[in-house]
This record gives C-alpha cells, sequence and structure tokens, in this order.
C-alpha cells in the first residue's frame, strides 16, 4: 500500500468488499452522484506495491460518468462517497474489480486492487429536459424516501435563489407541479422538484433559458443571459393525477378542473400557463369521444388558440382553430380567430372565405363584416400591385424590343456576313408589325388580373 496516514477508515458495502482509507478530507458537504461526469486523479496497485496504471504519470484527468457501469463496480460505489479534494485509497475485492478472470497481463486473477483516488471535481447531473446539461443537480442531502412529485402534484418546498455568490431571493413554496409561474417559479425550480424525493435537499445550477433568460430579472437585479443557482429542500408532496387510472366520466369531471385553471389564469394574463392547463384538458379526453367529451374538447381548443393569439405564436393559433372546427365544423369564434390569424400572415383570400363564413352563421357580425371589408381592400391592394409589376414588366419588354430593332444594320451585316432578300424582308415586317404598344401592354394586364380572378373563385 502507499504511504500515507490514514486518517479515517469507511467501510463501503456491507460485505467489506469496498472500504475507503481517508488520507485528505475534502471540502464541503456535496458529493457526486449518479449521473454526474467526475474528474479524478488515479494510481492503481496490486497489494504487492506493483503500479499496473496511473492517470498521474500520464498528467490527464481520468473522466467518467458516475453510475454509468463504465468502470469497475469499486469506483462507481467508492467515487460517489468522496467529496471535493478528497484523497484516499480505495480497497477493491475481486468481486468489485475483476474478479476470476482479472485483466492480463497487468492484473492477475482474483487480484485485490488499491487505488489511490483524488477528486479533482464534477459536474452535476444532468436534469434538464433535452439532456442539454442547462440543469445541473449536486445532492447536499440524500434521502432514503423513495416518493417524489409528478405533474399536478402538491409541493411543498424551502427554495433559496442565489447569483454571483449572493441571495436573492428565500421562501417557502407551496403549488402545484406544473403551475410554479403562478407564484413566480422559473421553469428550471419546477423541473428540478420533479426530480426530487421527499427530504432530499440539492443544489441546481441553472442557465439562463430555464432561469430569467434573455430579459433577466431587475427586482432581483439578475443580469440578461445569467446562470443562477437554487438550493432547493422538498419537505412534502402528495400524488399527481395518474389519468390512466379515471373511468370515463372521472376523465371528464377532471378535464372540466383544467379548463377552469386555464381560465383562471387566462384572466391573470399568466397565457402560457393558461395554455397549459387547457392542453392537458385535451390530453386527458384523447380516448374520449362522447358528446360531452367534444364538446369539451372543442372548447379547449378554440381557447388554446386565444392563448396563442395573445403569444404571438399565429400559427399555432391556426393549427389550434383548424382543430376545433374539426369537431365542431360550424364554430363561430374558431372561424373568427382562424380569419385573424390568416389576417396577420396576410393570407387574406382565407381570411376572407373565414368571415364570410361567420357571417353566414351570424348575419349580424359586425366585427366579422368590418373584417370582410378589411380583406377585399388588401387583396384589392395586392391585385393592383401586381397588375403595375406586370405592367412594369411588359413595357420594359417593349422598349428592349425597340432598341433591339433600331440598332444599324451594319452591325448585323458584320456579324453575319452577305445579306439575303429574305433577311430583308423578315427585317422589314419586324419593324412594320412586331412593335409592343401599350396597348399590348393594357391587354397582358388586363389578362393576368382576369386570370388571378379565376384562381380566387
Amino acid at each position: 500500500m502507499t504511504a500515507g496516514e490514514v486518517l479515517e477508515k469507511v467501510t463501503i458495502t456491507p460485505d467489506g468488499g469496498v472500504q475507503k482509507d481517508i488520507l485528505k478530507y475534502g471540502t464541503g458537504d456535496e458529493t457526486p452522484e449518479n449521473g454526474c461526469k467526475v474528474s479524478l486523479h488515479y494510481t492503481g496497485r496490486l497489494t504487492d506495491g506493483t503500479v499496473f496504471d496511473s492517470s498521474v504519470d500520464r498528467g490527464e484527468p481520468f473522466e467518467f460518468e458516475l453510475g454509468a457501469r463504465s468502470v469497475i463496480k469499486a469506483f462507481d460505489l467508492g467515487v460517489i462517497t468522496m467529496k471535493l479534494g478528497e484523497k484516499c485509497n480505495l480497497i477493491c475485492a475481486p468481486e468489485y474489480a475483476y474478479g476470476e478472470s482479472g485483466s492480463p497481463p497487468s492484473i492477475p486473477p482474483n487480484a485485490t486492487l488499491i487505488f489511490e483516488l483524488e477528486m479533482l471535481g464534477w459536474m452535476g447531473a444532468d436534469v434538464s429536459p433535452n439532456k442539454d446539461g442547462s440543469i445541473e443537480r449536486f445532492t447536499i442531502v440524500s434521502s432514503d424516501k423513495r416518493r417524489g412529485p409528478n405533474d399536478g402534484s402538491l409541493c411543498k418546498a424551502h427554495i433559496t435563489g442565489k447569483y454571483d455568490g449572493k441571495v436573492f431571493e428565500e421562501r417557502d413554496v407551496e403549488f402545484n407541479l406544473g403551475e410554479g409561474s403562478d407564484i413566480g417559479l422559473v421553469e428550471g425550480v419546477e423541473v428540478a422538484i420533479g426530480k426530487m424525493v421527499i427530504g432530499e435537499e440539492s443544489r441546481f445550477k441553472i442557465k439562463p433559458k430555464y432561469a430569467f433568460g434573455a430579459k433577466g430579472n431587475e427586482q432581483f437585479n439578475i443580469p440578461p443571459n445569467a446562470t443562477v443557482e437554487y438550493i432547493i429542500k422538498l419537505n412534502d408532496c402528495e400524488k399527481g393525477i395518474e389519468d390512466w387510472k379515471f373511468t370515463e366520466e372521472e376523465r371528464v369531471e377532471h378535464s372540466k378542473i383544467y379548463k377552469e385553471k386555464g381560465t383562471k389564469y387566462f384572466k391573470k394574463e399568466n397565457f402560457s400557463l393558461a395554455l397549459k392547463m387547457y392542453k392537458k384538458c385535451v390530453d386527458i379526453l384523447d380516448n374520449n369521444s362522447d358528446e360531452e367529451s367534444n364538446k369539451l374538447k372543442a372548447a379547449a381548443f378554440s381557447n388554446q388558440a386565444l392563448c396563442h393569439q395573445k403569444l404571438n405564436e399565429h400559427f399555432e393559433a391556426k393549427q389550434a382553430c383548424n382543430e376545433t372546427l374539426k369537431l365542431e365544423p360550424n364554430n363561430i369564434k374558431a372561424l373568427y380567430r382562424r380569419g385573424q390569424c390568416n389576417v396577420t400572415v396576410a393570407e387574406y383570400d382565407d381570411a376572407l372565405l373565414d368571415f364570410q363564413k361567420v357571417l353566414e352563421l351570424e348575419p349580424t357580425n359586425k366585427a366579422a363584416q368590418n373584417q370582410i371589408q378589411i380583406c377585399k381592400h388588401k387583396i384589392k391592394e395586392a391585385k393592383d400591385k401586381e397588375k403595375r409589376i406586370y405592367a412594369n414588366m411588359f413595357t420594359k419588354l417593349a422598349a428592349a424590343d425597340k432598341e433591339q430593332d433600331e440598332k444599324p444594320e451594319d452591325d448585323v451585316l458584320a456579324k453575319c456576313g452577305e445579306w439575303k432578300d429574305e433577311d430583308a424582308n423578315l427585317a422589314s415586317e419586324r419593324k412594320s408589325g412586331d412593335e409592343w404598344t401599350d396597348e399590348d401592354t393594357k391587354r397582358e394586364a388586363d389578362y393576368a388580373l382576369e386570370r388571378d380572378n379565376i384562381v380566387m373563385i
């Protein structure tokens, strides 16, 4: 074994197959967890002191993902107990190392191995939705509880937000998971809590996309595009709704609850959260096709469209209107909102059809009447612009032909050689009958306008 005073002996596995002799205590309370990318130095020895491998000799730290089974069992079990800067000897019985076969030629069969380890650091476990490292977890206090929240769970937690080492908010929160923005929680905190179990305390590093984004937060003195940290302790949670267990009648009742929540958040002008509730209203009824369920889905899709409009998401709003109209082809609100979306994206012909359908169903609808006049005006403007473009184009073509005809004959003779009688006759015909006139220009423009009117109809 290596020289060095043993400060503490730790038995890691119940059978004593993995033991740790601490040579230097680490700092802080945190240790890495499964999913963390760990960086350390190691020197591996046999029990007779023979070195068989060393990252120190190579001058390059060893990195691996903890818990991914990419190293011997003893590494996963021992490294997870180490603190930052800690040095130790990890003593590994054969069944936790290379077993009966060993790893020839360096490691013989049934060899007990001793690794001198130094913890250099680690990146947190990636708990971000897209696994892009935007939310990292560092466990401070682990918990033996297994119960954690799911979507809709009532959660109780204590949160402490930090930026640049300074606390900018600290409070107890109680909310339904998925509705945290109603009490001012950033999305990253909700995602983090959704990955925790009761009694756990962890530190989360949250990048801007799940924190305060490009705007920052003036109240908390958070600049744009800032990465923040939250220390979160999950004190309690109740299980949320498990939709798959519901009967058809229960799905309808819970759908109504989501619809009411959506309306509540819409009135608060929390359009993103309202949209989320209306989507849940539809999702929970996915397998229902009765008349009441379809009516609820149609209303929720229509309200989704309104939320999308408030968020300036006009393509998504139009899609939501289409879903409503699949269920209720004569839904006036959906037709009108789709017409508004079409106006916004300059699809005036489609918008006109939508507003005309609204007027057909409700002849006294003044809003639709006004929109029809706007659409007709916009369509006329577009036709007039196209007519001018065609007129200019044909005028330029005519001018180009005339210029070509007026070029000196000598140029032609110089390029083509002997001038023949038939060439002279052809030139005469062009000069007398092939010039472009204003009458031709007008005729072509009228034809273009007539053609487009046929397409529109």
